[in-house]
């Protein structure tokens, strides 16, 4: 049986849109797990105020301070929180209960020159504070001319 010209090309295009169909489903599949992670990375602002000090503000709206943990390990410090979210709605003919429950987490590098003894943190309307303070040896410092 011979593979005429009209066939190769008729088979190629089958394969072509075959491919191009795996790889939308393949997109679209990664846009939903790419929105379910983003919904679990807090939004970060991470500035140098001064000369001698690092802070980095998390926004954490809902969580309460007991379900925070900030740790340090190596050259990185993490923030873990774990968001709970409940809603009802009851109506007279109707009862709604959404929740949401997960892990929520953050991770910067520290910078070199950061006293790790003297990182403090604090929360307050569901945004966390954390201040990361310069070694001493490291900190700006004004050199007077004899």
């Amino acid at each position: 049986m011979a593979v005429t010209k009209d066939k190769i090309i008729e088979n190629g295009k089958k394969l072509v849109n075959s491919v191009e169909e795996h790889v939308e489903k393949g997109l679209d599949i990664a846009k939903e797990a790419l929105g379910n992670v983003a919904r679990h990375l807090p939004l970060a602002n991470f500035a140098r105020h001064s000369s001698d000090t690092y802070d980095i503000e998390v926004d954490l709206p809902g969580v309460k301070k007991e379900d925070i943990e900030i740790k340090i390990e190596d050259d990185y410090l993490t923030v873990n929180a774990i968001r709970k979210t409940k809603k009802d709605v009851k109506e007279e003919d109707y009862y709604l209960c959404e929740s949401s429950y997960g892990l929520i987490s953050r991770s910067f590098i520290l910078p070199k020159d950061v006293d790790r003894d003297k990182i403090s943190a604090k929360y307050e309307d569901g945004r966390l504070y954390i201040s990361l303070e310069k070694e001493e040896t490291r900190k700006a410092r004004n050199i007077s001319i004899k």
